[in-house]
């Protein structure tokens, strides 16, 4: 039995995963997926003093307090931020990064050296009334959709998790000094269905930091393949091998 600890992505909350887990879990697995600091559950606590160190220590205080060994620590998007810093603050504990169509920082880096369009999202904020926090993504026309998702249904229900990202998440950067934590294998899956315009990935080096060769895996839908296609997402997933 394998533990999966499922990280949400930015504006989204633990809900997202609310059709994968299942599958894993009829595996014999056990699953986590909670909410982050500021969204679902933990919606109340959303402030301009929340940022990528809060997620940080959500996360890594979930894996003391559950006392989670050989963890499959899964990040989407805005948290391949998180997962990163996670498994360097707590490489003993993590058995393999996934980096879910997210972002991969390099030490010191932050979500807008990652992926320089959040700029564009925080000067929007700037201008507000509330310049701390940013809203979620529009829907837009076929066929990128809301975060990918198109099924009209689908998209109903998805707005109604989503809630405003803070400005400090995108801002604050990751950290990767730790040698133990370049030791844990790790996959990327990205998403190659349609994607809006000036949105970038990095390419993958051909070796993880690990010396093994890097793997990647490539999933036809949009960004929110959890919620698209989890059945293929789950098979990816239950074949991680160390």
């Amino acid at each position: 039995m394998s533990t999966y600890l499922l990280v949400h992505g930015a504006w989204h909350d633990g809900r997202a995963w609310n059709r994968l887990a299942p599958l894993l879990q009829a595996a014999g697995h056990r699953v986590l997926h909670p909410s982050l600091t500021g969204y679902g559950d933990k919606a109340h606590l959303l402030g301009p003093e929340v940022g990528l160190e809060t997620h940080v220590e959500d996360v890594v205080r979930l894996i003391k307090d559950e006392d989670l060994t050989d963890v499959v620590l899964v990040g989407h998007s805005y948290a391949g931020l998180v997962i990163a810093s996670v498994a360097n603050d707590v490489p003993e504990r993590i058995a393999h990064l996934v980096y879910l169509d997210a972002m991969v920082p390099e030490h010191g880096e932050s979500a807008v050296d990652v992926q320089p369009i959040t700029q564009q999202l925080i000067d929007l904020a700037a201008a507000s009334d509330t310049p701390w926090r940013i809203p979620p993504l529009p829907e837009l026309p076929p066929p990128f959709g809301l975060f990918g998702v198109t099924d009209p249904a689908d998209v109903a229900w998805l707005r109604a998790t989503l809630s405003d990202h803070p400005v400090l998440c995108l801002q604050q950067p990751g950290r990767l000094d730790n040698p133990a934590a370049r030791r844990i294998p790790r996959t990327h899956i990205h998403c190659v269905g349609p994607a809006p315009e000036g949105i970038t990935r990095r390419p993958v080096p051909a070796t993880q930091p690990n010396g093994s060769p890097s793997r990647v895996h490539e999933v036809p839908t949009g960004h929110d393949c959890m919620i698209t296609m989890p059945k293929e997402l789950g098979e990816l997933l239950l074949n991680l091998s160390g």
